[in-house]
């Protein structure tokens, strides 16, 4: 009887390794072709707007914190190639490729802001939803409240407010005069941005999120 117990859990783990790596295939393929859309990235006059985060906190929620950071790290991967091949006002915080302003080159920073907050994510969104899920586990929708709140925090502090950030931290000057505003008005700048931007893609991350997190958990029995 042991026998077939340690054969029946080694059946159900190589199934859900498989099941794993299928789920994240299918993930990374879906950052993938959402970048190569006008919903992954949008073309806005002073940056790219994204959803891309939505299948990574998704990834991350299903999968954990390491596959959460490997589609993180597709999403930042998309970003560099297409502020290199289709800039923008601020490609160059994004883009080694591209010459920052009143300069000659580009910056390897850049690939600091477009990878970095990417690959953070999905594990602070892991984190705060398993925190959450265990903190509600007996409030009805517990579930729900925390892959929308993860969802909300990796859309708009990780993402929108990390790289944001970092650019006001790294790039302040080039910002300043890729706007045509003073060097002082650039945080109040950036603050509109994360509001404009980042508000709405963190509504959308939150309604969607436990929209497909919450089935697929129940169909994977998770």
């Amino acid at each position: 009887m042991n026998m077939r117990t340690q054969a029946a859990a080694g059946r159900a783990a190589r199934s859900s390794a498989i099941h794993n790596m299928v789920l994240l295939s299918l993930l990374t393929a879906i950052v993938i072709l959402m970048a190569c859309t006008p919903i992954g990235l949008i073309d806005l006059p002073m940056i790219k707007a994204t959803l891309l985060h939505i299948p990574v906190i998704i990834g991350a929620i299903l999968l954990g914190p390491k596959q959460g950071a490997f589609l993180g790290a597709v999403f930042g991967l998309t970003s560099v190639v297409k502020n290199t091949m289709v800039p923008g006002l601020l490609s160059f915080a994004f883009s080694p490729l591209i010459p920052v302003p009143g300069t000659q080159s580009g910056s390897l920073w850049a690939l600091f802001i477009s990878m970095v907050p990417r690959m953070l994510i999905g594990p602070v969104a892991w984190a705060v939803y398993t925190l959450l899920a265990k903190l509600l586990s007996r409030r009805a929708g517990g579930r729900m409240i925390a892959a929308a709140a993860a969802a909300v925090v990796g859309a708009l502090v990780v993402n929108t407010g990390l790289v944001m950030g970092s650019i006001g931290v790294l790039f302040r000057d080039a910002y300043a005069t890729a706007n045509g505003i003073p060097v002082d008005g650039v945080t109040a700048a950036i603050m509109g941005v994360v509001a404009i931007n980042g508000v709405p893609e963190a509504i959308a991350a939150a309604v969607l999120v436990p929209a497909v997190v919450l089935p697929l958990q129940r169909a994977l029995k998770r």
